[in-house]
C-alpha cells in the first residue's frame, strides 16, 4: 500500500509520498490524478522524495498539471515536517532539488514542527535566468506587452522563475486576467510564476500570486522570495526583513545584501493515509 501525507503552508496544500520505492509512478498522469479534488486525494502539488548524493536529503515537486517545478517555499517547509515528524530527521538539515540545495531549520513545539525557515539561495534579476527573451543582462523595470496593456515587470530567478507585476492594488479579477497571460507569454517559452505585488510600506508587501501549472493559490514561498527581491531591488522596500501579506496567511523573507534570501513561516498537517486499490490502479494506468 502506498502512503501519504498532507500538509498546507498558508493554505497551499502539497501531498508528500516517499518515491524511493517506485510506489507511485513518476508521470504527468499520475501527479494529475493524484492532485485532481474530486477523483484523486486532492492538493496544490506532490512533493516526492528521492534519493540523492548532494544534501541530506532528496525532493522532486510535481504541479497539478504534471509539470515539474524546480523549488518551492511551502513546499519545502511542508517536506521539512513530514521528514521530521515521520522520518526522524534531525531539526535541521539540507535538501536537494531541481533548483538548488536548501537548508531547512525546523522549531518545534511538544515535538511537532510549527514553523520552517528556509535559505533559499540568491536572487537573480538576469533575464536568461528566468527565460525571458528579449532582454540582455538584468531585467528590472522592463515593458511587457501583455494583450492591449503595456505592463512594467521586473524578473526574478529563486531557482525557479517569477515576473513580479507592482500595481496600485493587487486584485484577484486582474489577476485572473493576467495570470495565464504572462504565464504562457512567448517572451517565457518556459512559462513563469507570476505577482501582482504593492509595497504597503519600507517593509511590507501585498501580495496576488499565479503559480506556474497550478493557477491562483493562496500562498506561495518562492513566489514572496522573489517579491521581496524585487521591492528591494525597484527600491520600494529597504534590504533586511520584510513581511509579506497574502490571501493565505503572513511570511517573512530576510532579503540580505548579496541577495541571499532567508524564508520563514507555518506549516500545518492535514492527514494522512494510504491510497486505494483503485486509486493506485488508476495512477498506473
Amino acid at each position: 500500500m502506498t502512503r501519504f501525507w498532507k500538509g498546507h503552508g498558508l493554505g497551499n496544500d502539497y501531498l508528500v509520498v516517499d518515491g524511493r520505492a517506485g510506489d507511485v509512478p513518476i508521470t504527468p498522469a499520475a501527479f494529475r490524478l493524484l492532485c485532481d479534488r474530486h477523483r484523486g486525494v486532492g492538493s496544490d502539488g506532490v512533493l516526492v522524495q528521492v534519493a540523492t548524493a548532494r544534501a541530506d536529503f532528496g525532493l522532486r515537486i510535481f504541479n497539478p498539471d504534471g509539470s515539474e517545478a524546480e523549488k518551492s517555499g511551502n513546499g519545502l517547509r511542508i517536506f521539512a515536517r513530514w521528514l521530521v515528524e515521520e522520518r526522524s530527521a534531525p531539526p535541521t538539515f539540507t535538501i536537494d532539488t531541481a533548483g538548488g540545495v536548501v537548508a531547512c531549520a525546523c522549531r518545534l513545539t511538544d515535538g511537532v514542527v510549527t514553523s520552517v525557515a528556509v535559505e533559499m539561495g540568491r536572487a537573480s534579476f538576469r533575464a536568461a535566468d528566468v527565460g525571458l527573451l528579449g532582454v540582455d543582462g538584468d531585467a528590472v523595470r522592463v515593458p511587457l506587452d501583455v494583450g492591449d496593456e503595456r505592463l512594467t515587470v521586473t524578473t526574478v530567478s529563486v531557482g525557479n522563475p517569477h515576473c513580479v507585476v507592482f500595481v496600485p492594488v493587487p486584485d484577484d479579477a486582474r489577476l485572473a486576467r493576467l495570470g495565464p497571460a504572462i504565464e504562457g507569454h512567448a517572451r517565457f517559452p518556459a512559462r513563469t510564476n507570476v505577482q501582482l505585488a504593492a509595497a504597503r510600506t519600507r517593509s511590507e508587501v501585498d501580495v496576488r500570486i499565479w503559480e506556474r501549472g497550478a493557477g491562483a493559490t493562496l500562498a506561495s514561498g518562492s513566489s514572496s522570495c522573489a517579491v521581496a527581491a524585487a521591492a528591494v531591488r525597484e527600491g520600494r522596500c529597504d534590504p533586511g526583513r520584510i513581511v509579506v501579506h497574502m490571501p493565505g496567511g503572513v511570511l517573512s523573507v530576510e532579503v540580505r545584501p548579496d541577495w541571499s534570501l532567508r524564508l520563514d513561516g507555518p506549516v500545518a498537517m492535514v492527514c494522512s493515509g494510504v491510497l486505494s486499490v483503485e486509486l493506485e490502479r488508476a495512477l498506473n494506468g
